[in-house]
């Protein structure tokens, strides 16, 4: 039977556990995911913007409703490196990266993260199983390099446009 409430969940139909409780945490936490659906979010910054908003909430309650929401299907969970905070993004449940998972770029040197497009994994992911038949886990894909502004500030610093 979990099985069964596991893949309809995956696909987009979300089913009460009895022991979900739509408590007020919950449902603040829920809308503030929704507000920045596409975006990476830390629950530590969650616990930030909750606090600018004077809303009292635990940095445990934060995570335990982040870990029920990831277990529903309706957030998911990116652990970039060791050193990083885990990320988390609310998706949709008809959202297309559901299936393929999504490709973060990581700065090295100002740790920044960027969210490629999923269309763009999905060809890379086809490709992939394509030509060498390996299969990527489109939910656990990082790929390293120096962002815009840090390319740019090298740059200056070295008196180069090319790097």
């Amino acid at each position: 039977m979990k099985t069964i409430i596991k893949l309809l969940r995956k696909v987009g139909i979300f089913l009460p556990s009895k022991t979900q409780y739509q408590t007020r945490h919950r449902q603040e936490l829920l809308a503030y995911l929704q507000s920045m659906a596409g975006q990476h979010v830390t629950a530590a910054g969650i616990a930030q913007y909750f606090e600018t908003q004077g809303i009292r909430i635990g940095v445990a309650t934060i995570y335990r409703h982040l870990d029920r929401m990831v277990a529903e299907g309706i957030v998911n969970k990116y652990v970039l490196d060791n050193t990083s905070p885990a990320c988390y993004e609310y998706h949709a449940p008809t959202a297309e990266h559901t299936k393929s998972g999504c490709l973060h770029l990581k700065c090295e040197c100002c740790n920044a993260v960027i969210h490629l497009p999923c269309h763009e994994l999905a060809q890379l992911q086809h490709h992939l199983l394509q030509q060498y038949r390996f299969a990527l886990d489109g939910t656990r894909t990082v790929l390293y390099g120096l962002c815009k502004n840090c390319r740019k500030d090298s740059a200056q610093s070295l008196g180069s446009d090319f790097i």
